[in-house]
């Protein structure tokens, strides 16, 4: 095989000198040499969650891949869930192992958003997830102080979690939550510690779930729950520079920015530890008056629809 080939663990590996795209400053034998280099790190967040990637092919714009093609190889794992959106039966990828990652690498995988939730439970979340995303702009130090409002929220709550930068311009709050709690309580619960969060600060953060109503502030997005995903600890991100979602200590926080971490030095600083394995909290039960605080809570993205719908009709009638 040339230089640009190559075959490990039986997955042939090809066009490695490629860029991955405009502004990568990686390859993907760069992409393919991290995922590998990091597996014993990322895999145990992929391990039995329905996966989706974000891939970017040569001379195409970016799409997220969740039902696996036909050419997929008979030995990567899968398992089919039905997709209420879109009436059909979705065949989700389980990337256990390493052969399979390294086949998502050669398909040019680059982000990787796994379920909240394993396959043999799909209505029990394992986790509790805040997403902080703060406006355009160099605002990552108001989604810093925002995560310190949700870690306040928690503390007040009985309840503690572990932070990562999301890669992208935001901050991810993970809390582990004890078996037992199904996706209803998990997402009443969610929905509750973001509007205690809110309430704390409400000219820093806001629960806008229409990105008009938001007046510059941090959206504290709870719509993170039931199947949805959220990009794994260690999983690149496609942006200028492969930065990685990346664990961080809740003291150096406001120290760091999501362009500290890429696939270029994270190897080296996870080498020999498990930060997100030492971060994370033991698992928790959650309290009853979070979980019916939460249910008294529109869900967002429930609410913003009939909202839009609401203003639509206004426009209408005005025009």
């Amino acid at each position: 095989m040339s230089g640009a080939e190559q075959t490990r663990d039986g997955v042939s590996l090809t066009n490695l000198d490629q860029a991955l795209f405009d502004g990568a400053g990686a390859t993907k034998r760069d992409l393919v040499d991290y995922l590998d280099g990091v597996r014993d790190r990322i895999l145990p967040q992929l391990r039995d969650r329905p996966l989706s990637v974000i891939r970017a092919l040569r001379g195409q714009s970016p799409f997220m891949q969740k039902n696996l093609p036909k050419y997929t190889p008979e030995w990567v794992r899968r398992v089919p869930v039905w997709a209420e959106a879109s009436h059909r039966e979705v065949s989700y990828a389980l990337c256990d192992d390493r052969r399979t990652l390294l086949w998502f690498a050669n398909q040019r995988a680059i982000e990787y958003h796994p379920t909240l939730a394993r396959v043999d439970h799909l209505d029990r979340p394992t986790h509790l997830v805040l997403d902080l995303d703060p406006p355009e702009g160099d605002s990552f130090p108001a989604a810093v102080a925002a995560a310190l409002l949700v870690r306040q929220a928690l503390a007040d709550s009985g309840l503690a979690g572990a932070v990562k930068t999301s890669g992208a311009k935001g901050v991810h709050v993970f809390v582990p939550v004890a078996p037992g709690a199904d996706a209803e309580e998990m997402a009443a619960a969610t929905r509750a510690i973001a509007a205690r969060a809110e309430r704390l600060d409400p000219a820093l953060a806001t629960t806008a779930f229409i990105r008009e109503d938001r007046g510059g502030k941090v959206f504290v997005d709870s719509t993170r729950a039931g199947g949805a995903t959220v990009v794994a600890a260690y999983s690149p991100r496609l942006r200028p520079g492969l930065p990685v979602s990346f664990p961080v200590d809740w003291a150096d926080l406001g120290d760091v920015r999501p362009a500290d971490f890429t696939v270029h030095n994270v190897p080296e600083l996870v080498a020999d530890r498990d930060p997100w394995l030492e971060l994370m909290p033991e698992p928790q039960r959650l309290p009853a008056d979070l979980v019916q605080e939460g249910r008294a809570i529109p869900i967002a993205r429930v609410q913003a629809m009939h909202e839009g719908k609401r203003r639509a009709r206004a426009r209408r009638q005005a025009d």
